[in-house]
C-alpha cells in the first residue's frame, strides 16, 4: 500500500496569472553564465524540480542529449509567488512553461510572449467519480455536491460542465484538501458525487485504496496544459540555443515510448525521493508519459484550433475579457528543427545505455 506521504503535492503545478507582471525584480533569481566555452546555459522555470512528471528532461539528459547539443539546462527554483512570465519578460529566464490560462493572461496583460513549444498537450486536470459509482458524464452532476482539491479546480469543474450545458451554479461545491486519506473518505462516505482534481490527486486516491474512474470531457482533456513561451522580441536571438534545447527534449520525449523500463531507471537514478516507495515512482511515471508525448505527428508541435477553442468557455466563465488570435501568439518556426533526428538512433541510444547502465 502506498503512503500518502509519498506523493508529491499537486500545488507544484502552475497556478493562474492574475493581472500584469512589468517592472517585476527578481534580483534573487540571477541566471547562470555558460558551465564552460561553448556550452550555452539555458535558464528555464517550470512547475516542478526534475521530475519524472517532465521526464523529456532527465531522458535527454542521461543519453548526453542537451550536453551533444551544447545546452546545459539550468532550471529555476519553481516555488516562487512572482509568474512564471516575469521571468523571461525581465531576461532571467530564457524559456518558461506556462499552461493555458496563464498564456492567455500574459498575451491579454500585453506582455510580448511567444508560444513555441507544447510541452503536454493533455490536461492533467479532469473529473473522478469511484469506480463503482453510477455517474458516466459530467452532466449527471447536476443537483450534487462535487469536491475540489482547491479552489482552483472550480475552473475545471465549470468548464467541463459548460461542456454539456450545465452551469457551475447548478451543482454544490466543497473544498476536501489534497490529502489523500480525506479525499478517499469523501467518496466512501458518499459526501461528494466527484471530485475535481488532477493527476496526483487520482494517484493519492488510489495509494489509499480508492478505485476510481475519469469522467473528463474531451474537450478538457484535450488542451495546451503547459507549454514553453519565450520573450518575443528575443526568440531571432536565442534561436539555435532553443532549437538544441527542443532537439533534446523532443529525443528525451521519445524514449518513454522506446523503453519504460530503461527511462524508470533514468529517473530513479536522477531523482531517487520519488522512487523512495517504488510503486509510487513507476505509477508516477506511468502516469506522466501519457501526458508528455506529443499527440501530433510532431512533437510539441502547435495546435492554433485548440488554443483557438479553449478561449470560449473561458470568455463565457470570465477568465478571459475577450478571444485572442492565436496567430498573434504561436510561433511554431522551431518546431520542424527540433525534430529533425532519426527516431530509430533514439532506440540505439536507449539500447546502449541500458547496456552499460543496467
Amino acid at each position: 500500500m502506498l503512503t500518502d506521504n509519498t506523493l508529491i503535492s499537486r500545488r507544484s503545478y502552475l497556478g493562474l496569472m492574475a493581472g500584469t507582471t512589468a517592472g517585476l525584480a527578481l534580483g534573487s533569481f540571477v541566471a547562470r553564465p555558460a558551465a564552460a566555452q561553448g556550452v550555452r546555459t539555458i535558464n528555464v522555470i517550470m512547475p516542478l524540480p526534475r521530475s519524472a512528471n517532465f521526464y523529456p528532461l532527465i531522458a535527454g539528459e542521461a543519453l548526453g542529449y542537451f550536453e551533444k547539443e551544447g545546452i546545459k539546462v539550468n532550471l529555476l527554483p519553481s516555488s516562487t509567488t512572482v509568474p512564471y512570465v516575469a521571468f523571461v519578460q525581465n531576461g532571467q529566464a530564457e524559456l518558461a512553461m506556462l499552461d493555458a490560462p496563464q498564456t492567455f493572461q500574459s498575451v491579454q496583460a500585453g506582455i510580448p510572449i511567444k508560444v513555441v513549444y507544447e510541452a503536454m498537450q493533455r490536461a492533467p486536470e479532469g473529473i473522478a467519480v469511484s469506480a463503482e459509482s453510477p455517474v458516466q458524464s459530467v452532466e449527471q452532476l447536476k443537483g450534487t455536491t462535487v469536491g475540489l482539491v482547491s479552489d482552483r479546480d472550480r475552473t475545471t469543474l465549470a468548464i467541463a460542465l459548460d461542456t454539456k450545458g450545465v452551469s457551475i451554479d447548478e451543482v454544490k461545491t466543497v473544498v476536501v484538501g489534497e490529502a489523500g486519506p480525506t479525499l478517499a473518505n469523501a467518496f466512501r462516505k458518499q459526501t461528494v458525487s466527484a471530485i475535481a482534481g488532477a493527476v496526483p490527486d487520482w494517484l493519492s486516491l488510489q495509494a489509499n485504496g480508492m478505485k476510481i474512474r475519469l469522467i473528463t470531457p474531451a474537450e478538457v482533456a484535450d488542451t495546451p496544459a503547459n507549454s514553453f513561451v519565450v520573450n518575443g522580441g528575443k526568440l531571432d536571438e536565442l534561436r539555435q540555443p532553443l532549437i538544441g534545447f527542443f532537439r533534446a527534449w523532443s529525443k528525451g520525449m521519445e524514449v518513454g515510448k522506446v523503453d519504460v523500463e530503461a527511462l524508470a531507471v533514468m529517473c530513479r537514478k536522477a531523482v531517487p525521493e520519488e522512487w523512495e516507495n517504488a510503486a509510487f515512482g513507476r505509477e508516477f511515471l506511468d502516469a506522466s508519459i501519457p501526458m508528455n508525448y506529443s499527440v501530433t505527428p510532431k512533437f510539441g508541435d502547435l495546435q492554433p484550433e485548440v488554443w483557438k477553442r479553449v478561449q470560449g468557455p473561458m470568455v463565457k466563465l470570465g477568465e478571459l475579457q475577450k478571444e485572442i488570435d492565436p496567430a498573434t501568439f504561436l510561433d511554431r518556426s522551431l518546431i520542424d528543427p527540433a525534430n529533425d533526428f532519426s527516431r530509430e538512433q533514439v532506440a540505439a541510444d536507449v539500447a546502449a545505455w541500458k547496456a552499460k547502465s543496467m
